[in-house]
């Protein structure tokens, strides 16, 4: 004879959880491979540019490439050359890897942008007197826009 138990409310709740885990689990590593699969080389180009904070004609600037050509490129509608590869993927501070697709882009840091980290680099290879004109430049322009601040605030 067949007798009928009450279930276990704990037991249920530990069951239920490990079956959430388990789809969450299986939903990461689909959405990873979705954004493998699905993202082209174009749309990888144009997110790691706009996470620099590069517009197109800085990028190009940067490569020595004409805006038509990232432009090219971020449309789908041809891949770069391998040199050039290279270049677009120090330029964006990612790997080539990356760039196309082979491995999962490393979590950015939002601290400073690899364009000013660059650019603060070049300024540390100029003379001293360069270097105290910048300073003094920026200094201004960080009074005046706190000055701003405090003013309409």
């Amino acid at each position: 004879m067949f007798r009928y138990s009450r279930p276990n409310p704990i037991d249920a709740h530990r069951c239920a959880q490990r079956i959430l885990l388990g789809l969450k689990q299986r939903a990461a590593a689909h959405d990873q491979t979705i954004e493998h699969e699905v993202t082209g080389f174009g749309q990888r180009m144009a997110l790691r540019r706009q996470a620099a904070d590069y517009t197109q004609q800085q990028l190009a600037d940067e490569v020595g490439e004409s805006r038509r050509m990232i432009a090219y490129y971020e449309g789908e509608t041809g891949h770069p050359p391998a040199s050039f590869l290279v270049e677009l993927a120090r330029a964006l501070d990612v790997s080539t890897d990356e760039l196309l697709g082979l491995t999962v882009a490393k979590p950015t840091s939002n601290a400073i942008s690899t364009r000013w980290e660059r650019r603060i680099r070049q300024i540390e290879h100029l003379g001293h007197k360069p270097r105290q004109q910048i300073v003094a430049f920026v200094d201004a322009i960080v009074t005046a826009e706190q000055i701003k601040q405090k003013a309409g605030g």
